[in-house]
């Protein structure tokens, strides 16, 4: 089959809006980063759904099983401020069924509403049943999800399930796929090559999507080009082999005429800090900086760790002086409502 074999639910506007990062650019290159050009596609602006995000790309696909298998339930799990259960919750409200969101203490932050501001409280206000449990951080099957699952079983309801950011599902990978195809229609329309793509991953479908879907372009006779994953999980081997299965799978369904080579393969470690969810003052540099640069909002658990590891790799050299870098902004700006007191004064950076 190929990616355009399968249903799919439109929930985005359509492609989502591509733009460079002029400052940002020009910051960058006055302290090492050459002639490389910053862009960024912004899933944050995709949708009309709960501010959106990448899982709602995700969901597009999900979302034609759910209904032919008759369910009336989407059932999921995230943490406190999973920016997957939001999405979620904004889905099963727009298609008129119900969600059950399992939201598990995923961070040891220490803010006294963190389970009451930002995604959760978006959640709630779309009407969705929210189940607060203690255990911590974990990207694979949980057993409070399985309990969910079989509680809306016994009462009478039909779920359907959506693992952890919509991820480790024969679907999840789809999503991404499609972004990838869609950053190529982009490219001819803007007359730019993107040579390298940065993406944060941590449950892993996001980026693998990516990379099957350039391995499809590829195939086809498209360019080659580098998609890094930046770790924020902080448990990157469980992670990077999430990634690879994820990705290896989604090839296969998509039917990409070849195998994967290694080399796609790509999450880079160094900017997770030492757990999931705990910014670190890389991740808290990026944030200022690129909210003061570019007036450009991402938040402490993904985007401030993916941008701060875009910034290093670009200053360093690592990422080759002269590429037009891609930047996936992937929505999770609700969750900062959680970490308030980390911005109490303005803190100006050196520009």
């Amino acid at each position: 089959m190929a990616l355009s074999d399968f249903p799919r639910q439109q929930l985005t506007f359509g492609p989502s809006p591509v733009h460079t990062l002029d400052r940002l650019t020009e910051h960058l290159s006055q302290r090492g980063g050459g002639a490389t050009t910053i862009w960024a596609k912004r899933e944050d602006c995709n949708a009309g759904l709960a501010y959106g995000g990448n899982k709602t790309r995700k969901l597009e696909y999900l979302i034609p099983d759910a209904v032919a298998s008759g369910a009336d339930m989407l059932v999921s799990i995230g943490g406190y401020q999973s920016n997957h259960t939001r999405q979620v919750a904004a889905v099963a409200a727009k298609m008129g069924m119900q969600a059950v969101l399992v939201q598990e203490n995923w961070v040891d932050w220490p803010d006294s509403v963190n389970d009451r501001v930002g995604n959760i409280l978006l959640s709630r206000v779309m009407g969705a049943e929210v189940r607060l449990d203690s255990a911590g951080f974990d990207i694979g099957f949980r057993d409070s999800w399985k309990q969910a699952i079989e509680d809306v079983k016994r009462r009478g309801g039909t779920p359907y399930a959506i693992p952890a950011g919509a991820s480790d599902h024969k679907l999840g990978g789809l999503g991404f796929a499609g972004w990838a195809h869609e950053v190529a229609q982009q490219e001819e329309e803007l007359g730019v090559f993107f040579d390298t793509i940065v993406v944060c991953t941590v449950t892993g479908s996001t980026h693998a999507g990516m990379i099957a879907g350039f391995a499809d372009l590829e195939a086809a006779g498209g360019r080659k080009r580098t998609v890094l994953g930046i770790d924020a999980s902080a448990t990157l081997e469980k992670t990077r082999d999430q990634v690879e299965r994820i990705a290896r799978s989604t090839a296969e369904l998509i039917g990409v005429p070849r195998d994967l080579r290694d080399d796609e393969i790509t999450v880079l470690e160094g900017w997770a800090g030492d757990l999931y969810g705990i910014p670190v003052q890389s991740t808290l540099d990026a944030i200022r900086l690129t909210g003061q640069l570019e007036g450009m909002i991402i938040d402490p658990v993904y985007e401030g760790k993916s941008m701060a590891g875009l910034i290093d790799l670009v200053t360093s050299g690592r990422i080759e002086p002269g590429s037009n870098v891609l930047y996936a902004h992937l929505g999770g700006q609700p969750a900062l409502n959680a970490y308030s007191a980390l911005f109490t004064h303005t803190d100006p950076v050196e520009v």
